[in-house]
């Protein structure tokens, strides 16, 4: 597109995708058409996006001159739409998951190889203040290599709210496999080390609540292992859900156990050995605020933010994606494999390697 015009985009679910439209917005770009089959969600959509297209069936934004189209609809859906606008040269922004299974997965790197336009993942816990933290350190050296990589993703809920999310069959909770919802956890283990994710043994916490929440081991290409947990279990921090560690060979570097604003801070720890005073070394790291026009950025929107900032330099400078197809359909196949390893019994099960 050129650089005197504003990014033209199109919005696909208005629950989550209401509020990535409103920060579109914040950030110069132009929402022009949204969709949602809810249709009691269009009366809010109108209030925000005055004279945008809304809509409850997405072809029609197809037909729309959008430079990108960012897919919030339901987890088990994004592949199909995203090949649709892939071959429109519309640039695609997707929610996880990236694809259903390994063919779904295989169709869309395709479609992204075909297509004048790219693909960029949604995964925002990549880009949240804890693990660009950690990933700070990585990339620095303080860590050393990376031996052992522990994420977790959970929701502290009550049972009456867990059953009615994961036993609806109309909610697409209740449509996926326990260990599908992955990808929060799998794509921070990727980013920090570089690695792929070559096979993964799935385990029900609970196994008289199987659906409520999974452990994945995942042996990553790299000779590391990713330890993972998603889905519902009590006691987590209600800022974000997410907890993240990463043990080096020279460091620790983890996300602070604590509540609110400091579970976006980071623990880090070398031993005495790895320093030239011999001295155990031990801090806890803040991150700096993020700032748009001025204003704060809230540390639970941060991830959101650089997200979309990047995706618009990718569409309007031709930046690379911050997470692209196959590194998104990695993390994906991840949970579709430990799907396989959970009905057999937990065995270790290869995950499809589309590296290319």
């Amino acid at each position: 597109m050129r650089e005197d015009l504003v990014m033209r985009v199109g919005v696909v679910g208005l629950k989550r995708g209401l509020y990535l439209a409103a920060w579109c917005g914040r950030l110069g770009m132009d929402v022009v058409a949204a969709c949602d089959r809810d249709a009691g969600r269009h009366a809010e959509a109108r209030e925000l996006l005055p004279g945008a297209v809304i809509t409850d069936d997405w072809r029609e934004l197809l037909e729309q001159r959008l430079d990108g189209v960012v897919l919030a609809n339901d987890f088990d859906e994004h592949a199909p739409l995203a090949i649709a606008f892939l071959e429109r040269g519309v640039h695609i922004l997707s929610e996880a998951a990236a694809c259903r299974d390994e063919a779904e997965g295989r169709r869309l790197i395709e479609a992204v190889e075909r297509s004048s336009a790219s693909y960029s993942f949604a995964e925002n816990y990549v880009l949240h203040p804890h693990v660009r933290l950690i990933r700070q350190a990585a990339d620095g050296g303080e860590l050393g290599r990376i031996t052992l990589v522990e994420a977790d993703y959970l929701h502290g809920m009550s049972p009456e709210q867990v059953t009615a999310l994961t036993g609806d069959p109309a909610h697409w909770r209740g449509r996926i496999a326990a260990t599908a919802y992955c990808t929060h956890t799998l794509s921070p283990a990727l980013a920090l080390t570089g690695a792929w994710p070559v096979e993964v043994s799935a385990f029900s916490v609970d196994e008289a609540e199987p659906r409520a929440a999974v452990a994945l081991v995942v042996r990553l290409s790299s000779g590391a292992l990713a330890i993972t947990r998603h889905g519902f279990l009590q006691g987590e921090p209600g800022s974000h859900w997410s907890w993240v560690s990463a043990r080096g060979t020279k460091a620790l570097a983890e996300s602070a156990r604590g509540p609110a604003q400091r579970s976006w801070s980071v623990r880090f720890q070398a031993e005495g050995w790895t320093q030239a005073d011999g001295a155990l070394r031990e801090e806890e790291r803040t991150p700096p605020p993020l700032r748009v026009g001025g204003k704060t950025v809230e540390r639970g929107a941060e991830g959101d933010v650089l997200l979309l900032e990047g995706f618009r330099a990718t569409v309007e400078r031709g930046e690379p994606p911050l997470v692209p197809v196959r590194p998104a359909v990695a993390a994906t196949l991840v949970g579709v494999a430990g799907a396989t390893s959970l009905d057999e019994g937990s065995r270790p099960v290869r995950v499809p390697d589309v590296r290319g």
